[in-house]
């Protein structure tokens, strides 16, 4: 198992969900529908009262006829008769009316407000939340969320409710008969019932763990198919598919333990029920042979009990597919109604940028489970400032711009934007005012037109294509089949590195940003390329204060200031020119540079 799936597995374990918190879900999924459900619940008591009214008529029918002379038998039981089939209209129609308003009507649309909730719930996660958890495994649980709410109300209602109903109704009619029916089938049922919920919270913690495990399977299968390339590369397909091996093991355990708990239900009720039937046949042929049972009788007793056996035996079924259902929502909600680590305070304003000044005062902080990585940091970038980040890999670089943007807390401290906390602001205000290059760019699976326009959704064709122009993506987008409206695949895996750069630059030129973060922003294009870009990058960097992290250090020459960053430390603060007159840290990078970048580690330099 691997530090992310240990991680989730810690999470889950650890974030437990209460029976009532699931309830409550599926109550505000579905409470608004008001009129769908008063449908489902007319059917489930129609469908209830023709299980047995309809046996009784036909017992009735039969009796008269019995009873009756061949001449008479229209007059006899013709109004029997006539009732009998309006209850079959009835049933029917109802039928109708519950297609239209709950399969038509109510479920599509809770299906797309569970969604909605899911979706809106996850967008609000914390930056770590997503690297502790597969992208894959979440949206299978938003999928379980919006296809198994749905169902386990259709059961409780459809099946549970109508069916409780109808044994009610059941047992008042075999009293018509003879109080013997009545109680053997109420004392049955007790039994039945009371075994069903006494082996109710195994079955559900069953049912979550075989739930758990089959989104594993989801998210580990995404996992390895996004990386295909790598296993490619490193012809390691038998690896992936051990691997993969081992996860369908833990799921198939979970399944067949699962599975062997039902087993067992099934066996005791379904020998049961054949135990039922005897003991119902033996006193029907006792009563007709003493006189108290009628033909009729016969009619009403065995179909009300195959009947309500079939029911009980469905509801059995029912059952082991509810607690399955259950369980899946329980594992879903668990992963999904996680608190985000990173929240938007009450009282939260929007951040105002007047003039862009950025300060660090007496900021610590360290990653869960390891010692603290910057220990009061205090620092000011000033307004317009262009300022370049340096240092060895893992020095404090990416940390040091990820508090910025508030992917992270500080511990101790505080950063403050034209003095304001950042953490007193909206964090979508935060982010509005960022414009941001990375040196991965996050493309969508749709058209670079919309990629592009990401940057501000409002932007017009034309300053879209002014924005690529500038980001010189122009010429390469003009030269694809569609043009602008070219898909560029998942993660634009249908472009090369260096055109995805450039769309990424073209969208922070769109966004035109107060504030900019460059993170190797050109470091996937070609020398022409990249100077030409510079040029543009450099005017876009006017007026703004611009945080440049590089490894290739010559693209950093016109900076107003170098932090060289070593071990969470900024051990180096000044320009270009004038570091290397210190003859420090960034002069044995800068001689140490191999085609321009920067070795990983001093063990290079030293080398």
């Amino acid at each position: 198992m691997n530090n992310n799936q240990e991680k989730t597995t810690q999470s889950n374990s650890n974030n437990t969900l209460s029976n009532q918190k699931v309830a409550l879900f599926i109550y505000n999924a579905f409470h608004q529908f008001g009129f769908a459900l008063f449908i489902m619940i007319l059917t489930a008591l129609i469908w209830a009262l023709d299980l047995s009214l309809r046996p009784y008529l036909l017992k009735l029918i039969i009796d008269r006829i019995s009873d009756t002379s061949n001449h008479d038998i229209f007059n006899s039981v013709g109004s029997l008769v006539i009732i009998y089939f309006l209850m079959t209209f009835i049933y029917a129609s109802t039928g109708r009316f519950y297609g239209y308003f709950v399969e038509i009507k109510m479920i599509p649309t809770m299906r797309r407000n569970i969604a909605n909730i899911s979706f809106t719930s996850l967008l609000k996660q914390s930056y770590s939340y997503y690297q502790n958890n597969f992208a894959g495994s979440l949206t299978n649980k938003v999928n379980d969320l919006t296809s198994s709410v749905p169902d386990i109300i259709q059961l409780a209602i459809d099946r549970f409710f109508s069916h409780g109903i109808a044994l009610f109704i059941a047992i008042i009619t075999l009293w018509q008969v003879n109080a013997v029916f009545a109680l053997g089938m109420f004392c049955w049922s007790v039994i039945f019932i009371g075994g069903s919920l006494f082996l109710s919270k195994k079955l559900s913690h069953l049912a979550d763990n075989w739930s758990e495990s089959a989104s594993t399977i989801t998210g580990t299968m995404v996992d390895s198919l996004s990386n295909i390339l790598a296993i490619r590369l490193f012809a390691q397909e038998k690896e992936e598919k051990a691997y993969l091996s081992c996860v369908f093991d833990n799921a198939v355990n979970a399944e067949k333990k699962l599975q062997w708990a039902y087993f067992w239900v099934w066996f005791f009720y379904g020998y049961s029920f054949v135990i039922v039937q005897g003991v119902n046949l033996y006193f029907l042929l006792v009563g007709r042979q003493e006189g108290w049972i009628t033909v009729g009788d016969f009619v009403v007793v065995l179909s009300i009990n195959f009947a309500i056996v079939d029911c009980l035996w469905q509801i059995t079924k029912d059952f082991s597919q509810c607690s399955k259902l259950w369980g899946k929502v329980t594992q879903s909600l668990r992963a999904i109604q996680v608190i985000p680590e990173i929240q938007d305070s009450s009282d939260a304003t929007t951040l105002h940028i007047t003039h862009g000044r950025i300060i660090f005062d007496n900021v610590k902080f360290h990653y869960k489970g390891a010692e603290a990585l910057f220990e009061h940091k205090s620092v000011t970038i000033e307004p317009g400032e262009k300022v370049g980040l340096v240092g060895y890999s893992g020095g404090g670089k990416s940390t040091f711009v990820n508090l910025i943007l508030r992917l992270y807390d500080v511990t101790e401290g505080r950063i403050l934007i034209d003095g304001q906390d950042i953490r007193e602001v909206t964090q979508n205000s935060l982010h509005t005012a960022i414009g941001m290059i990375p040196q991965e760019p996050f493309l969508f699976n749709r058209s670079i037109m919309e990629n592009i326009r990401y940057g501000r959704i409002n932007a017009t064709d034309s300053e879209v294509l002014e924005a690529a122009k500038k980001a010189h993506a122009h010429e390469f987008i003009t030269e694809l089949p569609q043009g602008y409206h070219a898909m560029v695949g998942e993660r634009g895996a249908k472009l090369s590195g260096g055109q995805r750069q450039r769309i990424a630059i073209a969208r922070a030129m769109l966004k035109n940003a107060p504030l900019l973060i460059l993170d190797e922003a050109t470091s996937q294009l070609d020398t022409i390329t990249e100077r030409k870009i510079q040029e543009s990058l450099w005017q876009l960097m006017q007026g703004k204060t611009t945080l440049v992290v590089a490894h290739r250090l010559s693209t950093l020459l016109h900076m107003d200031r170098i932090l060289v960053f070593d071990q969470g430390e900024i051990v180096e603060d000044a320009t270009h020119y004038e570091l290397l007159t210190l003859n420090g840290l960034y002069k044995s990078l800068w001689d140490a540079q191999v085609d321009g970048f920067l070795p990983d580690n001093k063990n290079e330099i030293n080398s």
